[in-house]
């Protein structure tokens, strides 16, 4: 029987063409701070310390009495629309549809020799060469994930337990009285009923003021189904630092070396004391729209603080000090390498939204601070995204009278000629 398809309009999109101003990379007094120095105090914090979300195992988890949460009632959000929205690259892109920059070919100093958190492996510092590729500009959104879902059927790992881990803090009193268990090594995780990528803090929660915000509960194996369907790919290790660095070389942020510049936030990071109280200084004490605060030297946000975002490479602490390239990791392993940080580091606790830190869970694994992006090495911005029966077809369909080749499954709606380059 022949399959009729309907195709009713074509809905063109309209990529604006503003030019974009990048953060400034110049070197400024309050930059003059090295490398070593910045991390040997960090150390001294972080060593024995974490958040405890690289522990958010399923099995790992113990019964607890909680009558309150850890986190202070108090705890306000101080939003600042002179801080945050009056910063240096701020709102240029907001009009922007979803897309891609190009990330040059290079090679750079992978790791660090001064590690923050010795035994996640941050070192030894090597040199790296890495091919050029394409690299979303932003995490992946829930509006985004939505439109997976929708064309797809997908259903998360979250959805399938039944459950994901949420910070207690987040959680309301409702659902809080429901839960008897919590994450040994950091009982400030609970293992919450209900929770996945549309309801991040519970079946009381959702998401329709966060379509912007990134897609979170999402396990390793949800990403990689992601990227699939979108024609991409999750980034090797490498390949995220690399373009997290966005340009600069032996910093510990993808803007410089000093968190704060010119006593301005650039991530979105806890501020307060962990995990009892976060202020919210820097605008937000959860997640953040995915295009808050500066971009880095290619046009990337977010790509520390904000939400963890997964990669390909198996988790190992043991690098070779050979010059490689285009390393992919381990062949085999337990754990997936996650990278960036989230809203929950701080620098007592979670040292970790460096460019070199680096961090594992499982590939089941899910939380509310966990998400991702993609990268593709074609030269293309937005993607047409259509439902994952049609794009798996390996050779050319007729539907309805139209042949749908597989170069022609995606728009060039947007050549560059130089890195970084974006709408």
């Amino acid at each position: 029987m022949g399959i009729a398809i309907l195709m009713s309009s074509w809905v063109f999109v309209v990529v604006c063409l503003s030019s974009i101003d990048l953060i400034c990379t110049e070197t400024v007094a309050e930059e003059l701070v090295t490398v070593s120095e910045t991390e040997t105090i960090a150390s001294s914090h972080s060593k024995s310390s974490s958040c405890g979300c690289h522990s958010l195992k399923r099995d790992g988890l113990v019964s607890v009495d909680r009558e309150a949460s850890l986190l202070s009632e108090q705890a306000a959000v101080k939003y600042s629309k002179r801080l945050n929205d009056g910063m240096e690259g701020q709102d240029h892109r907001k009009d922007c549809p979803e897309e891609m920059v190009l990330i040059p070919a290079g090679e750079f100093l992978m790791g660090t020799n001064n590690p923050g958190i010795p035994q996640d492996g941050e070192g030894p510092q090597r040199k790296v060469h890495v091919d050029q590729f394409y690299m979303d500009v932003h995490e992946v959104s829930n509006q985004d994930f939505q439109k997976f879902v929708n064309a797809t059927g997908h259903v998360t790992e979250a959805e399938k337990f039944g459950d994901s881990f949420v910070f207690d803090g987040l959680l309301s009193e409702a659902v809080k009285s429901q839960i008897t268990q919590a994450v040994a090594a950091a009982p400030w995780w609970l293992p919450v009923r209900g929770a996945d990528w549309s309801h991040p803090e519970g079946p009381d929660s959702n998401i329709a003021d966060r379509m912007d915000h990134p897609v979170l509960h999402v396990s390793w194996s949800d990403a990689t189904a992601y990227c699939t369907w979108a024609g991409k790919r999750l980034p090797t290790e490498a390949e995220w630092e690399y373009a997290c660095r966005g340009g600069l070389s032996d910093r510990l942020y993808p803007w410089g070396n000093n968190l704060h510049p010119k006593g301005q936030h650039y991530a979105n990071l806890w501020q307060g004391e962990f995990p009892t109280y976060n202020t919210g200084e820097d605008g937000y004490t959860k997640t953040s729209p995915v295009m808050s605060f500066p971009a880095n030297g290619y046009g990337l946000y977010n790509m520390v603080g904000n939400a963890w975002e997964w990669t390909s490479d198996w988790w190992n602490v043991h690098h070779t000090t050979d010059e490689l390239h285009n390393p992919k990791g381990p062949e085999t392993g337990h754990d997936r390498v996650k990278k960036g940080g989230s809203y929950m580091c701080h620098k007592s606790y979670c040292y970790r939204y460096r460019c070199a830190a680096r961090s594992q869970n499982t590939p089941d694994s899910s939380a509310s601070n966990l998400g991702f992006r993609c990268i593709s090495e074609k030269k293309v911005d937005l993607m047409l995204q259509l439902p994952e029966w049609m794009v798996s077809w390996s050779s050319a369909k007729l539907i309805g009278g139209f042949v749908l080749q597989a170069e022609s499954l995606h728009w060039n709606t947007l050549q560059r000629s130089t890195s970084g380059e974006t709408c």
